[in-house]
């Protein structure tokens, strides 16, 4: 495991607990290193909340560029 991918891993873990008080998870899908770009899939129940953005921007976003700045911005994959 790369130590880009072992830190963006490390920020999700960070979130999970939160994630999961509300039957939710979330997944990393993939890593684009030169554009700084991470792809996520939320699970269960955050999967259709009306909140994911705000989760998405206020919470994943900011665990994962703490632990990774040279990352830019985090995406939703919708599957």
């Amino acid at each position: 495991m790369n130590d880009l991918r072992s830190r963006i891993e490390s920020a999700l873990e960070y979130c999970r607990p939160f994630l999961r008080v509300d039957e939710g998870d979330i997944e990393l899908v993939s890593i684009d290193e030169v554009a700084g770009i991470v792809d996520v899939r939320f699970l269960g129940a955050c999967a259709t909340c009306p909140l994911k953005i705000m989760t998405l921007r206020a919470g994943i976003e900011r665990a994962i560029i703490s632990k990774a700045p040279e990352i830019k911005r985090i995406e939703e994959v919708v599957s």
